[in-house]
């Protein structure tokens, strides 16, 4: 067999490997009612409860964050985040979570996602546009 049929299918098959890799990450959000009864991992969206306590003490635990997140269909659930906490965590306007529930009844993030409102106005919009 030639070189060339050999790279060629070498590629082909990297090819379709990191094809299947990258629509495996593909997913839909759901939110904390679905997650709840879900055994694998799903992404929650929705926005931070800004009145209940959030924990994070870098000194004791840096790799511990507590909050309580608010889905779009108006459910709270106490998240717990095994990493620091994200920058202006709370300026976020909205929060994508990947995660599952632990036996405790918390949702265990593994990956968050934060948007964070724009720095610009739509009234400097509006004069920069003028």
């Amino acid at each position: 067999m030639k070189k060339m049929y050999i790279v060629a299918i070498i590629m082909i098959i990297a090819s379709v490997v990191i094809f299947i890799s990258a629509t495996g990450d593909v997913s839909s959000y759901s939110n904390f009612t679905e997650a709840s009864s879900s055994k694998s991992s799903v992404k929650v969206v929705g926005e931070l409860s800004k009145d209940k306590e959030i924990v994070y003490d870098p000194i004791v635990n840096p790799n511990y964050f507590s909050f309580t997140m608010k889905d779009n269909e108006g459910r709270e659930e106490k998240v717990v985040l095994l990493q620091a906490k994200p920058k202006d965590f709370e300026r976020a306007e909205s929060i994508v979570l990947t995660g599952t529930f632990n036996n405790d009844q918390e949702f265990v993030a593994t990956d968050i996602v934060t948007k964070c409102p724009s720095k610009y106005t739509d009234e400097e919009l509006q004069l920069r546009t003028s």
